[in-house]
């Protein structure tokens, strides 16, 4: 095993397993930051045996790091060819390098190591890569929630957290199997029995938030008048930020959920550990796609409504500006909730994505173009207006002397 680094890609992360200083040496020559892997724990999934203790020692020889995947370390791994598996679902392979030399460490081994020929060790350092990606965006959301915390006021504050209060519950139960997790190093059947029933209660939270979404959306677009849009946009941006994170909660608790589940199923069935893991990532899936169809349906209302703004912004050159500065914001949110959970940006997004972007500078504008509009129609309704007096002052005194005439022509008549 000296000088081969195993690599491991369930397309979110990247374990990286090896002899720790080939490991650490492969990892800095390709500029990728790692957490532990945690390869003791895959004891769990061996039976006993002379081949569980073969697999034993390979593991305790060896060091693992975990990489989330992004386009940057997503490209740096695709040169070394990983092999996917139909089966399972990941990503293989064995990188060879001469002892010392980083530079070595771009030649792929077509025949695989022992540890992935392994298929508990294989399924188990799968189900701990999913666990450590999960636990990743549980982070990112509990900076993400207290982002938005500081940016409600005291009402929405308090409307947040009368609607999340419903999970505190849930959220103590967990932290508390979550403790007791981290002392033992696993869920035993009594941890999992305070926690098991928890999910119904977030999927209503989550059912809640959505419905609510869903609401704004339509109301959005129910309204076609600038000044009620303005209003709307205002109430709408402040809902939409309280309903994202009361999204963000759920969802960072169904990953809790899902960490301690993966935990459970290892020490109880580890057999059945692969398929419980494919199973809880199709449901993750589809928990994004819920979320991002709502989001996605909000945007495109949004985004109607700024544009009936401009297209109305000589008539109404106050109110415009605020629908279109609200729908910025509101998009902006929005946006920045689906990078926060990893959603695929569509067409709809990406376009959501480009409006946010240009919006100030078009709305500048626009602004300067409305502006300059509006001080034509003035001065041209300035000047009709003096026009028209003039109009009606040379008329007045043409009746006035007519009038004088008439009276003179009448005196002489009557002289």
């Amino acid at each position: 095993m000296d000088n081969e680094i195993q690599l491991i890609s369930d397309g979110d992360g990247l374990a990286v397993i090896g002899n720790p200083t080939d490991v650490e040496r492969f990892l800095v020559s390709e500029g990728l930051s790692s957490k532990d892997l945690g390869l003791p724990r895959l004891g769990a999934a061996f039976s006993a045996g002379a081949a569980a203790a073969q697999a034993g020692s390979e593991i305790a020889a060896n060091s693992g790091r975990w990489v989330k995947l992004t386009k940057e370390s997503a490209q740096a791994v695709k040169k070394y060819g990983l092999r996917e598996s139909s089966k399972t679902g990941l990503s293989t392979g064995v990188v060879k390098g001469g002892k010392g030399q980083v530079r070595t460490f771009v030649e792929f081994a077509k025949a695989p190591g022992s540890l992935l020929t392994n298929p508990a060790v294989l399924a188990g350092a799968a189900g701990i890569m999913a666990q450590i990606a999960m636990q990743q965006t549980m982070d990112e959301i509990t900076d993400y929630l207290a982002t938005i915390d500081e940016k409600l006021d005291d009402v929405l504050r308090a409307q947040t957290n009368q609607v999340l209060a419903r999970m505190d519950g849930v959220d103590l139960a967990i932290k508390e199997a979550m403790s007791v997790r981290d002392t033992v190093g696993r869920v035993s059947e009594v941890t999992w029995s305070k926690v098991q029933n928890s999910s119904a209660t977030i999927l209503e939270t989550q059912g809640y938030a959505l419905r609510q979404l869903g609401d704004l959306a339509e109301k959005i677009e129910q309204k076609s008048k600038v000044g009620v849009l303005a209003k709307t946009a205002k109430e709408a941006e402040a809902g939409v930020q309280k309903l994202l994170a009361v999204l963000a909660r759920c969802f960072q608790l169904h990953d809790a959920m899902a960490v301690l589940e993966l935990d459970r199923v290892l020490d109880a069935s580890p057999d059945e550990l692969d398929r419980h893991r494919l199973g809880l990532k199709a449901a993750r899936r589809d928990r994004l796609e819920l979320i991002s169809q709502s989001t996605e349906r909000l945007l495109a209302r949004i985004i109607a409504a700024a544009g009936t703004a401009n297209s109305k912004v000589l008539l109404n050159p106050t109110e415009s500006p605020a629908v279109v500065e609200a729908s910025n914001r509101v998009a902006t949110c929005v946006y920045d909730f689906q990078g926060l959970l990893g959603i695929e940006s569509g067409r709809q997004s990406s376009e959501a994505r480009r409006w946010v972007d240009a919006a100030a500078e078009r709305w500048d504008k626009v602004r300067e173009t409305g502006a300059e509009s509006i001080d034509t129609v003035r001065h041209f309704g300035n000047e009709t207006r003096g026009q028209a007096r003039s109009v009606r002052d040379k008329l007045s005194d043409r009746i006035a002397e007519r009038r004088f005439r008439r009276r003179e022509d009448d005196e002489e008549r009557d002289e």
